[in-house]
């Protein structure tokens, strides 16, 4: 079994209270065009060949440039208010820089990068059960319009990045789907590496539309963290060990398939993190390195 390092953890940091509400930042300017996506339209070898000129998360630079202040600019629409655990991916209030990715994970993704890439042990140390569970509740009947950050429990990363692994173990679809678990279990075990990765991402562009976006917009998250392990001390083994159990699941886990396919989960999210330029922002047709 792999295990996560020993580093000690720091206190989690706080941020300055002069931060804005999420309901006045985001009510602070006109809203833009939204974001479509260029993975539902593709089929067969367009879809595992993706173009970088289209698709929101493949214009990183500009879209990561953005940072929390940026996305808030943009003014909810009335139908984003509403459930956000436990309710499909479609259901879930869209993101403002791509709506085919949730607002919470946009939002998190966002705090954690802007925040706590240089945190140690980030998404490894849980935090306080009560405070999480006191933010999926208001989430839920609030919306998150109505979400102060500059309460406590917004400012604490640990409460943070648990918040956004708990929006995905509640997911009822899990993000790899209860369809390809299986097919994404079997690729995992392909002996030779290439062949893996090239069947991993075959499978990955076969995903709906909004499962294949917020995976690519959570690795690139992901990635984004594991660039700074020096710091963090959260490589991608690392993350992957965090959230492959969470992301590559089905929606009736039993303790059999915990222990069995654990290796297997972490193997794909590493991969994932590892070779994300190749699986999401490269054409098909070279083989990865």
């Amino acid at each position: 079994m792999m295990s996560a390092p020993s580093s000690r953890s720091e206190p989690s940091p706080k941020t300055s209270r002069q931060s804005l509400s999420i309901k006045q930042a985001f009510l602070g300017g006109r809203s833009e065009g939204r974001s479509h996506s260029s993975h539902s339209p593709r089929t067969g070898e367009e879809r595992r060949a993706p173009k970088d000129d289209s698709s929101p998360p493949r214009d990183r630079d500009r879209a990561w440039k953005i940072g929390i202040a940026g996305i808030m600019k943009k003014p909810f629409e009335k139908k984003q208010a509403g459930i956000t655990f436990g309710v499909r991916l479609e259901d879930c209030p869209p993101a403002q820089t791509n709506r085919f990715v949730p607002l919470l994970v946009e939002v998190c993704c966002k705090v954690v990068e802007e925040r706590g890439l240089e945190y140690t042990g980030i998404y490894r140390v849980p935090g306080n059960n009560a405070a999480i569970s006191s933010m999926q509740e208001e989430l839920n009947t609030k919306g998150m319009s109505d979400i102060d950050i500059q309460e406590d429990k917004w400012r604490d990363l640990n409460v943070i990045s648990s918040l956004l692994k708990s929006f995905f173990r509640k997911l009822p679809e899990p993000l790899f789907t209860n369809e390809k678990y299986d097919k994404f279990i079997e690729a995992s075990r392909t002996e030779d590496s290439v062949e893996r990765l090239k069947e991993l991402k075959r499978l990955i562009y076969e995903l709906p539309t909004h499962h294949f976006e917020t995976l690519k917009f959570l690795c690139a998250h992901l990635k984004r963290v594991s660039d700074n392990c020096e710091q963090n001390k959260m490589e991608p083994r690392n993350l992957a060990i965090v959230f492959g159990p969470t992301l590559v699941r089905t929606s009736e886990d039993n303790m059999t398939n915990m222990v069995n396919h654990m290796p297997d989960q972490c193997k794909i999210v590493e991969n994932l993190v590892q070779q994300f330029d190749w699986f999401f922002m490269e054409d098909g047709n070279e083989d990865p390195v």
